[in-house]
């Protein structure tokens, strides 16, 4: 038995590979830059429904999509785990600290 390989950053997965002998891989991107991936490339990209459309799982179709767009794909997908390991590291008492002062 084989596993699907998975992309990490801090731990955290956003993209894998585990359904690439069906053709797809896999994006966790927020549901906006989700929604601008499908209506820019709906042959590329398509929500995966069910529970994991909530969390904006975004399959990705591996044949048509040429290097630069996967590429470009994957380091968006990274930079919003990335932003996202950094919020939940800081935790809310990192951003009370942030507002002005006198809130």
């Amino acid at each position: 038995m084989t596993t699907a390989e998975d992309y990490r950053v801090g731990g955290r997965i956003f993209a894998t590979l585990a359904s690439q002998a069906q053709g797809y891989g896999h994006l966790v991107l927020t549901p906006e830059v989700q929604a601008l991936f499908v209506e820019e490339a709906a042959d590329l990209f398509v929500s995966i429904a069910g529970g994991w459309e909530t969390m904006s799982m975004t399959h990705t179709r591996l044949v048509p999509a040429d290097d630069a767009t996967l590429t470009g794909a994957l380091r968006k997908a990274w930079a919003l785990r990335m932003e996202k390991n950094t919020r939940t590291r800081l935790g809310p008492r990192s951003r009370r600290h942030a507002r002005a002062p006198g809130r």
